[in-house]
């Protein structure tokens, strides 16, 4: 399983920025696949995640209302669409697939079997 993502960079505070994760497990729709994300010095945390096949998605509080995850099988790409960034934002951010997404929580890190390489969000 291979995870790939794309579509970091560097916005002003109050921008929009657009991830992709691409991966042939988006498709198969039996994982849960999750967005985390990385600032120095601090832990990983969770951001987002989605269970196509029972339509339920999932926030952190930090992000509700402004970052929106979706998925498109067709492509085999997971988004998330993150509006109003703000300097707390900057992090690596990495895509994640959960081979279990009925068991625990969300953002329960040791659930995602499959991780990709991480992509760069700077916000200033």
């Amino acid at each position: 399983v291979q995870l790939a993502e794309s579509g970091g960079g560097s916005v002003q505070a109050g921008g929009s920025l657009k991830l992709s994760c691409a991966g042939d497990t988006v498709s198969s729709n039996r994982y849960r696949m999750g967005w985390f994300r990385q600032a120095p010095g601090k832990a990983r945390e969770g951001v987002a995640a989605i269970y196509w096949s029972a339509g339920r998605t999932y926030y952190s509080d930090s992000v509700k209302g402004r970052f929106t995850i979706s998925q498109d099988n067709a492509k085999e790409t997971v988004y998330l669409q993150m509006n109003s960034l703000k300097p707390e934002d900057t992090a690596m951010y990495y895509c994640a697939a959960d081979p279990d997404p009925y068991g625990g929580f969300w953002d329960r890190q040791s659930k995602y079997h499959y991780w990709g390489q991480g992509t760069q969000v700077t916000v200033s």
